[in-house]
């Protein structure tokens, strides 16, 4: 299997996200009677960001993706809406991009367009999204500033919901700025655990259910149900990297790994060559996936976070000193590679897998 296979092809997604960053920078004369200007080396990043003058302001929207169908099939065997988690979730997905230019979310705001209006009858499933949304502002330290509830029948199927969030942060004071202009060979690769598949993979994880003689209910070797090891909720990295920056830990990039796997280890514009010699211990329900599908590694590692969600670069004195200051954060860290001088790839040494810059083209240059 493969995520291609499953219907996510990005050699035909991201050409429309270059094309729409080409023509998203052609309005940045909008900015004029502002006062502000962007700042255009984070175009092409996980986050925008404008300079406010005292401080930079940063700014992402993300969606959740499929993972409410794991949930709703899930609900007829275990009877839990999982809508709770489902809201870390999608808080997750836009705060953990956010954070990577160094910001510190501020507001977020909510998207929930259901297939009709009858989705939202439901009033346990959206207790369970109301509290888990706000337990995640919360745990984000940003406020809940609104949303939108639109009913899209005709657009999301009937019973169907599409989740996602914006959220925008402050960069104050100005020196936590990070979009990698400190980054050099030399520099040590910090990885954090993930929790399990987060939220990016599910289309392949959902075709692999189709497979299985009991389909999300089926056991995987712990005893825990497929599905449910799907359903782990999606770490939330704010908290880390503000034990990080407290410390004075001098950041050099920051990379939010989730979709394209590992090869998001070499976001940055730089050529540069990352060497990982250390890999995590692989989440079970991942570990399921592969060896289910079968998933070659190559795919897995180029699609899934394979037991690392997220990648601190920082000089190899700090290394130390980042890990454990993750670890009193309750997130797992190691010091898993390095930065080299080279062309840009990523060599996963321990596992013999090059990913070519080539592979992963989601920036305008």
């Amino acid at each position: 299997m493969d995520y291609k296979q499953a219907g996510v092809d990005y050699s035909r997604i991201d050409p429309l996200k270059i094309l729409a960053q080409q023509a998203a920078r052609a309005t940045v004369g909008q900015l004029t009677n502002t006062g502000w200007k962007e700042m255009p080396e984070s175009r092409g990043e996980s986050a925008y960001v404008m300079d406010c003058g005292d401080f930079y302001l940063a700014s992402i929207t993300e969606c959740l993706g499929t993972k409410p169908i794991v949930a709703d099939a899930l609900r007829t065997v275990t009877g839990k809406t999982y809508y709770d988690t489902l809201a870390q979730d999608t808080i997750a997905m836009a705060v953990n991009d956010l954070i990577t230019v160094g910001a510190r979310p501020v507001s977020i705001h909510a998207y929930w367009a259901a297939g009709g209006s009858d989705w939202f009858n439901d009033k346990q499933r959206a207790a369970d999204l109301v509290a888990g949304w706000k337990a995640a502002c919360e745990a984000s330290c940003a406020v809940w500033a609104g949303g939108e509830t639109p009913s899209l029948d005709g657009i999301v199927m009937p019973g169907r919901i599409d989740l996602a969030a914006s959220c925008v942060g402050m960069i104050s004071p100005r020196e936590r700025y990070t979009l990698g202009d400190k980054l050099q060979a030399g520099d040590a690769i910090i990885l954090l655990a993930s929790s399990g598949i987060h939220a990016n993979g599910l289309t392949l994880a959902r075709a692999l259910a189709d497979r299985l003689s009991d389909g999300y209910a089926t056991l995987m070797p712990s005893g825990q149900m497929y599905g449910e090891g799907l359903l782990a909720p999606t770490v939330l990295y704010a908290q880390v990297l503000e034990a990080l920056f407290t410390a004075g830990i001098d950041i050099h990039y920051l990379a939010n790994i989730t979709g394209h796997g590992w090869r998001k280890i070499m976001r940055h514009s730089a050529k540069f060559s990352y060497h990982l010699t250390s890999l995590p211990d692989v989440p079970e329900v991942l570990q399921f996936m592969v060896d289910q599908g079968p998933i070659d590694l190559r795919e897995a590692y180029g699609s899934l976070n394979m037991g690392a969600g997220f990648a601190v670069f920082v000089p190899a004195a700090q290394a130390a000193e980042a890990v454990t200051l993750a670890a009193r954060q309750g997130i797992t860290a190691w010091e898993a590679g390095t930065v080299r001088e080279g062309d840009k790839q990523v060599v996963i040494e321990p596992l013999e897998i090059v990913y070519e810059g080539s592979s992963l083209a989601v920036r305008s240059e």
